[in-house]
């Protein structure tokens, strides 16, 4: 993860610089080389040169994470493996995920479409998000629903993916009483 990462911000430095071509190429053998193995195959991270990264990223395993080519990345984000942030493929020119600063995506989390992730925002492992999230908001799912508020200020730096017993209870009481969120 941190490799590409880096390989990333020479190339998105290339990309600013209007040197295009030499960025793609850059960020296409960065690719080959980035691949981590696992029992299953090879997974690679491809983060687009002209995608927007910010500082303090954290990339869990590195492996797999795929950053299209409009998406924002905000300051101080964790990103655990196999996390997508693409397009729906029926949109055209701005049409990746931004992503607010402190969020945190779990495991196999996908990202469609041109939508906000709300600053401080907790997206559950193997959910897919087709519409915006809330700051300070946990979603979960496929497709993802609000199920219920983040009170710690910064989720990407703690962590914390469990919630308590507490919560689940509340949340299943919600639920037994028709109400959603």
């Amino acid at each position: 993860g941190y490799h590409s990462l880096q390989s990333y911000r020479v190339a998105h430095a290339l990309w600013k610089q209007g040197r295009n071509v030499l960025a793609l190429a850059l960020q296409s053998r960065i690719s080959e080389f980035s691949l981590c193995e696992d029992n299953k195959g090879f997974l690679m991270s491809r983060f687009n040169a002209a995608a927007k990264i910010g500082d303090g990223i954290l990339l869990d395993h590195g492996t797999g994470v795929v950053i299209g080519e409009t998406a924002v990345v905000g300051n101080r984000v964790s990103l655990m493996h196999g996390v997508t942030l693409g397009g729906t493929g029926k949109e055209t020119g701005d049409r990746h995920p931004k992503v607010g600063d402190l969020a945190l995506l779990g495991a196999c989390v996908t990202v469609l479409g041109n939508i906000k992730i709300g600053e401080g925002a907790m997206i559950a492992a193997g959910s897919l998000v087709l519409k915006h999230v809330p700051p300070h908001s946990m979603v979960a799912g496929t497709p993802a629903q609000v199920i219920g508020s983040i009170d710690e200020q910064d989720p990407s730096l703690t962590m914390n993916h469990d919630a308590t017993k507490e919560f689940f209870k509340h949340l299943a009481v919600s639920f037994r009483d028709g109400r959603s969120k």
